[in-house]
């Protein structure tokens, strides 16, 4: 492993096994540089084959590999171990709880190495594995604004303050939807493009409405009204109506804003006194749900007007 790479992050020896569920066998650290996001599996560098082994990686085997060492003679299945050992990966993982994984500790002292034990199934622990690492390494970034969860589809509400953010997103709460974060929204970019949302820990399922102050979303409305997180799939951005600005009146016009690389659709709605912010927020959600499955309400509607209007222009000529 080379030191000369920047680590993709840090990993705590404590929270990876309380999150993983694994024994430490060995480990003289509290936490272990992570340098690549993949795991290897090394069957065949157990059996002495080192040509493009990537030792940055997490090391894990299973009942084959261990099925195999057992078969070798004593004295070969120790060089083996020894070589393998003498390698710079971060961490060796052990699954299906092998009573046999005593057999690495010697040299994981050696060689200060970590060795951890699970009780899990190879396959099922790499999935879980991968999905941490992934959390771990994911870009983030922080904005301000709301995030709720409008008919399941997940609507960061931005503006300025004081031009009722928290409110709609609290009367949207009341129209039965989910409340996921206000004021902070923290977002991390994961398995490519998806962008998950949430609040920071201190602020989860709290909501300052000016007026009132500070309240618990979930105490006052109940479990079903709170999520921890969602995908972001849409921005809403509120600002005071004016009335020189070129609002979009058929909803051609699609805008996206950029979040950690990832374009999000954007919709600018002015705020006005009697506008509905809630219901207009829950049809543009609506809409976008529809425009993913295809469904273009404006752009049917343009056609409509001009395949009627190239009807009537027809029908003019043959009556000439």
């Amino acid at each position: 492993m080379s030191n000369h790479k920047e680590p993709l992050c840090t990993i705590d020896v404590e929270e990876f096994c309380s999150v993983l569920e694994l024994k430490i066998l060995y480990c003289e650290k509290r936490d272990f540089d992570l340098f690549d996001a993949g795991i290897n599996r090394p069957g065949l560098q157990l059996h002495g084959y080192y040509e493009y082994f990537d030792e940055s990686r997490i090391q894990m085997i299973g009942k084959v590999e261990m099925s195999y060492l057992m078969s070798l003679d004593p004295r070969l299945r120790e060089k083996r171990i020894e070589d393998f050992f003498a390698k710079d990966f971060p961490c060796f993982v052990v699954c299906w709880d092998l009573p046999q994984a005593d057999i690495f500790v010697k040299y994981a002292k050696k060689y200060h190495r970590i060795v951890f034990k699970s009780k899990e199934k190879t396959n099922s622990l790499i999935y879980r594995l991968v999905d941490y690492i992934d959390a771990k390494t994911a870009p983030k970034t922080s904005i301000h604004g709301v995030l709720v969860e409008v008919h399941g589809v997940g609507v960061v509400i931005m503006g300025a303050s004081g031009i009722g953010k928290s409110e709609t997103a609290l009367e949207l709460v009341k129209l039965g939807n989910s409340f996921i974060a206000d004021d902070v929204v923290n977002i991390t970019r994961r398995h490519g493009n998806m962008l998950m949302g949430e609040a920071p820990e201190m602020l989860r399922y709290y909501m300052e409405v000016r007026g009132i102050g500070i309240i618990d979303v979930r105490m006052l409305y109940g479990a079903q009204s709170v999520k921890s997180a969602v995908p972001i799939e849409m921005v809403i951005r509120l600002e005071n109506w004016n009335e020189h600005s070129p609002y979009d009146r058929l909803g051609l016009d699609e805008e996206t804003t950029d979040i950690l690389g990832v374009d999000v659709p954007l919709v600018t709605i002015p705020v006005s006194g009697g506008r509905n912010l809630a219901a207009i927020i829950e049809t543009a959600a609506i809409n976008n749900r529809m425009k993913e499955e295809g469904v273009r309400s404006a752009q049917i509607f343009v056609d409509n007007i001009a395949k009627h209007n190239e009807a009537v222009a027809r029908k003019r000529k043959q009556n000439k």
